[in-house]
């Protein structure tokens, strides 16, 4: 049975930062639960017009530090996608600082100084604690020495198992939190410690550069959650719709260019899915990824005082 809350969550395999083989697999976003029309809004609708502002944007910061006194706005224009002789030079040093963005690679600008990978989320593991109806809650992101043994122990309670499939011995969780802790820093997890002790784990992941975004009309810094309380004696009374909120207002509060907390529970979760509704989500789209159907849950950052 689906455990009493938000407890097993999210299947971590569906669209992980975590899981690589999903990454030239499809989805389909179903509006409402409705059926599929094939019109429905995709990234690809959106996305060409916001990268020519972007491109245009890169292109005038290279010539006015490739010729400092250069009055902002006076750099290389970039040209229609459909014009006769397209400036590439300009499309290849705008290319080159938007692969973050378009492509997921961790780059850099040829020259410039690299940042740590945690920038990407900025910098998780110093956000405060926070108050909230169950306590003091803090994140704090995973040591592989220190808490294998807790987060195994929690995979393999058969409601958390039956959606994150990790169940077994702990060299499959460590696995699975070493390719997180091995990347670029687009997902970063951590254990939830409730008044000192820890009780639930998450990860939080850029929605944006993940291939979820491939499955709905992400924008750019969206961020994923994925959850599971640990304990049985931890389910239940609201304490994952307690969580949710709290570790999405903390997101909200830390990461300014973030329009939106987005999640997918599997839709048999409908306990997971009730959380997020009482955290202040609300439900967009179900979501066929390649490992289950998912509601695609959406906090919007505009709303967030008023649900």
């Amino acid at each position: 049975m689906p455990p009493a809350d938000a407890d097993a969550a999210v299947d971590p395999h569906s669209t992980p930062p975590t899981s690589p083989s999903i990454a030239s697999d499809s989805c389909t976003a179903v509006p409402d639960g409705g059926a599929s029309t094939g019109n429905e809004e995709t990234l690809e609708l959106r996305l060409s017009g916001e990268l020519l502002t972007l491109y245009e944007a890169a292109a005038d910061l290279r010539t006015r530090e490739t010729h400092p006194g250069t009055p902002r706005g006076t750099g290389p224009t970039v040209p229609h996608p459909d014009a006769a002789h397209p400036d590439v030079s300009s499309l290849n040093v705008a290319s080159a600082e938007l692969s973050c963005f378009i492509g997921g690679a961790r780059s850099t600008r040829a020259g410039a100084s690299s940042t740590t990978s945690d920038d990407l989320l900025d910098h998780v593991a110093h956000w405060d604690p926070v108050s909230t109806p169950l306590g003091t809650f803090e994140l704090v992101p995973v040591r592989v020495d220190r808490d294998i043994p807790l987060i195994s122990r929690w995979m393999n309670d058969p409601a958390v198992a039956e959606f994150w499939e990790l169940a077994g011995a702990p060299e499959a969780t460590e696995e699975h939190v070493r390719f997180q802790l091995s990347g670029d820093g687009r997902s970063v997890p951590c254990l939830g410690v409730l008044d000192g002790t820890p009780m639930s784990y998450w990860e939080i992941y850029r929605a944006d550069l993940d291939p979820l975004a491939r499955c709905y009309p992400a924008r750019p810094h969206d961020t994923g959650l994925h959850l599971l309380v640990g304990d049985a004696a931890d389910r239940g009374h609201g304490v994952g719709g307690a969580l949710i909120r709290a570790v999405s207002d903390l997101v909200l509060d830390n990461r300014p260019a973030c329009p939106r907390v987005v999640a997918e529970p599997d839709l048999r979760n409908t306990p997971s899915v009730s959380a997020f509704l009482t955290a202040g989500f609300r439900y967009s789209a179900e979501v066929d990824l390649p490992a289950k159907r998912a509601a695609l849950m959406i906090r919007e950052r505009a709303l967030r005082h008023l649900l």
